[in-house]
């Protein structure tokens, strides 16, 4: 019965998540990927927060890559946007050192999102973005405190 009940919340808050993201035009995927992380960087709030931080430099890098490689571009022709991601990238060795920031497949998946969505330079794009995150961070902190509650129950 635990597992039958476990099974439903997860169905219940993937649908709800579903449903949102759809309505209100997030992207969901975004919205799942937050919610892997979670459970991959620690299944709490604390690790959530702390894995937002780097996956936010990692949007953040894409975001320089893109306007970097767009630049390099101009004068280098194809080998721009290699050349930034080559710096960017190797500059990610160094500033994975910083307290807060060493974690690199919080970075990767920063990036992904970023260059996933493919959205224009503006805030409101952002927006949607984090706002799809932040959400995909709730729902899986929602689901897995209903599982570990009805996994406590005999």
């Amino acid at each position: 019965m635990k597992q039958f009940l476990t099974a439903s919340i997860m169905g219940f808050f993937g649908a709800l998540a579903t449903l949102i993201s759809f309505s209100f035009y997030l992207p969901s995927w975004v919205l799942f990927l937050a919610w892997v992380s979670y459970y991959l960087f620690g299944k709490s709030v604390k690790s959530a927060l702390q894995t937002l931080l780097p996956l936010t430099c990692g949007i953040i890098m894409g975001i320089t890559i893109k306007l970097f490689g767009s630049s390099l571009s101009n004068s280098l022709g194809n080998f721009g946007f290699p050349i930034a991601v080559f710096i960017l990238i190797t500059s990610l060795s160094y500033l994975s050192k910083i307290k807060r920031l060493e974690n690199t497949p919080a970075w990767f998946i920063g990036l992904i999102i970023f260059f996933g969505v493919h959205p224009k330079i503006e805030l409101k794009p952002m927006i949607i973005i984090f706002i799809a995150i932040i959400l995909g961070f709730v729902f899986a902190y929602s689901n897995d405190t209903m599982t570990r509650l009805i996994q406590k129950k005999k």
